[in-house]
């Protein structure tokens, strides 16, 4: 069996997890949430417990039922605490700026970039050359900080561009006469 899913979900004091069918919804501080699993994988809510197990006792149903209960456990992390990321601009004139639902970029181009937040995000600007990037859905957080990463990836030269502020580049060396 899945050794991920093995391990039960506990729900932290202030979650309300309601489970109908294949849909999952939980209720935090940070919002609400709500997923709709697999076919082929139960849940079963104990009194501060959730555990994920496959219908049928098959690989693919073990595979399964461990992908399930990350993502179950995801979206009880996301209405607790929250994800965020970090980015940093590195470049001469590179710099953000946070306005509600609307985030400007200045990334060397002949324009501004205006990137559109969606709903449930929220974009801060600590610096103008930092942005931190918060909401309690994991896999929006990550997507918009890849749309912002892309208007400018780090270049392998000089290093300048949008990157994770944990990121690593991994520099070339100028091409010799």
């Amino acid at each position: 069996m899945s050794r991920v899913a093995k391990a039960p979900v506990s729900l932290p004091k202030g979650v309300s997890v309601t489970v109908s069918g294949q849909e999952v919804s939980a209720k935090g501080p940070k919002g609400t949430e709500s997923l709709v699993l697999h076919d082929s994988v139960t849940i079963d809510q104990e009194d501060t417990e959730l555990r994920v197990r496959p219908v049928v006792e098959t690989r693919d149903g073990f595979k399964m039922a461990g992908t399930m209960r990350s993502l179950v456990n995801n979206l009880v992390v996301g209405v607790t605490d929250g994800f965020e990321k970090k980015l940093t601009l590195i470049g001469v004139g590179y710099r953000a700026q946070a306005q509600g639902q609307k985030l400007n970029l200045t990334l060397g181009f002949s324009h501004p970039v205006v990137y559109d937040v969606p709903q449930g995000i929220t974009v801060e600007a600590p610096s103008q050359t930092e942005l931190v990037i918060k909401g309690s859905n994991k896999q929006v957080v990550g997507q918009v900080a890849a749309e912002i990463r892309a208007f400018r990836p780090p270049e392998p030269y000089k290093g300048k561009g949008v990157r994770y502020a944990d990121e690593q580049v991994i520099m070339k060396e100028a091409k010799k006469k």
